[in-house]
C-alpha cells in the first residue's frame, strides 16, 4: 500500500513538473491572429495531461484543439512548439478530439 501511494505521489509530482514546463514555455509566446481566430497556445494546457500522459482528453481540451486547429501550421513553424504540437501524444489526442492535424502546411 505504501508503495502504490509512493507510486501515485511520484506521478503526481511528474504531472505537475511536465504542466509546469508546458506552461512555462506557453507563456513566453505573445498570442497571434490567425482567420478571426486568436492563436494561444496556452489554450492547449487543459490537453497536457492527454499529450504527455496518454490520459483521456477532456471535453474542455477538445473543445481548445477545435479552437486552435487553424492555429497548428502556426505552431508547427515554431520551435517551442513544434515538437510538442507535432508529438504522437498531441496527434493522439487532434485524432481522438475528431479535429483534423494539417498535412500540408504552407
Amino acid at each position: 500500500m505504501i508503495k502504490k501511494l509512493a507510486e501515485t505521489a511520484a506521478v503526481a509530482v511528474a504531472v505537475a513538473v511536465a504542466v509546469a514546463i508546458a506552461a512555462a514555455l506557453l507563456l513566453c509566446q505573445t498570442p497571434m491572429v490567425v482567420a478571426q481566430v486568436t492563436c494561444d497556445p496556452e489554450q492547449l494546457n487543459s490537453c497536457a495531461g492527454a499529450i504527455l500522459f496518454n490520459q483521456v482528453p477532456s471535453e474542455k481540451c477538445c473543445e481548445n484543439v477545435r479552437q486552435q486547429q487553424p492555429c497548428f501550421c502556426q505552431y508547427l513553424k515554431d520551435p517551442s512548439y513544434s515538437s510538442f504540437i507535432n508529438s504522437d501524444g498531441a496527434k493522439r489526442v487532434v485524432a481522438t478530439c475528431k479535429v483534423q492535424f494539417p498535412t500540408n502546411c504552407p
